[in-house]
């Protein structure tokens, strides 16, 4: 496949090519409805300002985050945009049959060809009980330690080449590359690009093996980054798809017209995180409730931890953070994710980054 599918354009002064995450935040007063109207909103700002990609995450059972079906939400969005790249980051693979994302995500590269892309992660994206409850199983290990026979099985529905005596050699995920052969069919054999997402050790090898892109999550595992990234590349094989390594990681940034109100926004940050923590998740608070929450002692050293991993403050600070961040790194993509309670915030953040790095004018 064409590396351009991969490797994005750097615009402007930014450093490598950028990109966003969105989780469709539900804050405190809003709906479901007005976050997924945020997240077409700011796909074709993102798109008008040539960011590379736009990825959404797959979590359930938590009120503040309306990102339960990636694949739905991205069909929305091809519907809206027609250039920037979509994807998930990530469907968790054990919480579903292969054949069935092979399916969806065939489904979305029909509705927008050539820039699909399918990130893949083994954790559940959810605690353990609505794992199980997806998954239709308490055996939530397994899904874990079975990834890669799992991504396997996947490739080979979306390649549509099971091997004759596979138990699967008759079955062909729809739409597919089967379509192109049957006669009179002109389906094109293209298929999304895989990516594989995590935040240790374990798909970062994996990655390097298959010689596959590599997203890591350094907005929640910081300190596993750089050793994640090293393991990818001094593992990495070329491969059909890379002839070297490709790494993208996503950081939490939010950039304010005020350095202070960025400090009050991931403070409720920090907050949304630690009622997630404690087995607490609700809607996505704002900064009125973390002024009004009492922090412990314990909480107060929790949330010090956490936002020293947001880049936040004045356009000028967060683009001072990213070129450092990329440059410690050495990540060849920066995916950002803004949190904030209201789509506003969200909004701006990614148009004063934006401004400031020069990109393309809407």
């Amino acid at each position: 496949m064409p590396a351009d599918e991969i490797r994005g354009a750097v615009h402007g002064t930014a450093p490598v090519p950028l990109s966003v995450l969105d989780l469709v935040t539900v804050g405190a007063g809003s709906t479901a409805s007005e976050a997924l109207r945020t997240s077409v909103e700011l796909a074709r700002f993102t798109e008008a300002r040539g960011f590379h990609r736009y990825w959404v995450a797959e979590h359930h059972s938590m009120p503040g985050v309306a990102s339960s079906s990636p694949a739905v939400i991205l069909a929305n969005l091809a519907a809206h945009t027609d250039r920037i790249r979509l994807g998930s980051g990530g469907v968790m693979l054990p919480n579903h049959a292969p054949l069935v994302i092979a399916e969806q995500f065939g489904t979305l590269e029909a509705m927008a060809p050539g820039r699909i892309d399918l990130g893949l992660g083994r954790a559940p994206g959810t605690d353990g009980a609505t794992a199980a409850a997806l998954r239709r199983s308490d055996t939530l290990n397994e899904g874990a330690d079975d990834f890669p026979q799992q991504l396997a099985e996947l490739t080979r529905f979306l390649d549509d080449d099971f091997p004759d005596g596979h138990p699967y050699a008759r079955i062909h995920a729809i739409p597919g590359p089967v379509q192109g052969s049957t006669p009179g069919g002109v389906q094109s054999a293209h298929r999304p690009v895989i990516w594989l997402l995590g935040s240790s050790g374990f798909s970062a090898q994996l990655a390097g093996m298959l010689g596959l892109p590599f997203a890591f999550a350094h907005h929640f595992s910081a300190q596993n980054t750089i050793p994640a990234l090293d393991l990818y590349r001094e593992t990495f094989r070329p491969s059909e798809v890379l002839s070297e390594p490709y790494a993208l990681i996503g950081v939490s940034a939010l950039a304010t017209d005020d350095e202070a109100e960025a400090a009050r926004q991931v403070r409720a940050t920090a907050l949304n995180m630690l009622r997630l923590r404690m087995g607490r998740p609700g809607l996505f608070p704002g900064p009125e409730d973390a002024a009004r929450h009492e922090f412990s002692p314990m909480e107060e050293e929790f949330a010090a931890s956490f936002t020293r991993n947001i880049v936040h403050g004045t356009a000028d600070e967060v683009r001072a953070g990213l070129d450092d961040l990329q440059k410690r790194t050495g990540a060849d993509e920066l995916m950002l994710t803004s949190h904030a309670h209201r789509g506003e915030l969200r909004l701006r953040s990614y148009e004063l980054i934006a401004d400031a790095y020069g990109l393309p004018a809407a």
